[in-house]
């Protein structure tokens, strides 16, 4: 989903929150305005819409902002974005996914070559990273929704493979495919989502000592920061010392 990273390792905290907000209310808004032109404006008609919109809210990103998101895919006829994926490998040789939305992908592609030289990594082919993750459908939903007891039931019923639960959500897990059939199952019971992603999730992590964090921090948040980029994936995590 927009906006989002996804580390296997701890989350860090980024910047003033100002910032952050701004720059992610940017990311949703670009992923809302790109559904809604390419499908239908009405999200029970548009399942990636219906999608953009859930996470944006769960953001608490204003009604207005994501009305005028909307309404700007009637307006941008000449802007052509398009989804492209990146890989390579940042320090201590941690894999890296980075997908993003783009209008200018010669502009991306130089941000991106740039980012991954200035922190010692390198940006590499199509298949040079992803071999080392697999795609999964990634349902979350509050807490508050249901119990874990009865969002477990309502999950494997539906065609999920996984439900787990935290303090914060439940995530429930399918196959890429099945995502948005296994969420127009769960929207019978429920209507409130967090988001609804096909994440690459990492089959073997690279773990890095604590003295190293901050290094594959600085890199990993720059990615993140640029505005093309709507997640970034690695298998990264942190260990003690």
């Amino acid at each position: 989903m927009a906006g989002h990273s996804h580390w296997a390792g701890i989350k860090h905290k980024k910047g003033k929150a100002d910032k952050l907000r701004s720059n992610l209310f940017s990311k949703l808004s670009r992923e809302i305005t790109v559904a809604a032109k390419l499908g239908d404006k009405d999200p029970d008609m548009n399942s990636r819409l219906r999608s953009a919109i859930q996470a944006a809210r769960s953001s608490n990103m204003p009604k207005d902002n994501i009305e005028k998101a909307i309404d700007k895919s009637s307006t941008s006829a000449n802007e052509n974005f398009e989804n492209l994926r990146y890989e390579g490998f940042g320090p201590d040789k941690i894999a890296v996914i980075v997908e993003t939305l783009t209008d200018n992908k010669n502009r991306t592609a130089s941000n991106i070559r740039t980012i991954f030289q200035k922190h010692g990594g390198s940006l590499g082919t199509k298949g040079s990273a992803s071999h080392n993750f697999n795609q999964t459908g990634i349902i979350k939903i509050d807490k508050k929704e249901l119990s874990d007891e009865k969002i477990f039931e309502l999950a494997i019923d539906s065609g999920a493979v996984e439900c787990l639960s935290n303090d914060d959500f439940h995530e429930i897990q399918c196959q890429k495919s099945e995502i948005y059939n296994v969420k127009k199952k769960i929207e019978t019971k429920i209507q409130n989502f967090i988001s609804t992603e096909i994440e690459w999730r990492p089959l073997n992590i690279v773990e890095v000592s604590e003295d190293r964090a901050e290094t594959a921090t600085e890199f990993l948040e720059a990615l993140e920061n640029d505005d093309d980029v709507q997640s970034v994936y690695t298998n990264l995590i942190f260990r003690n010392n």
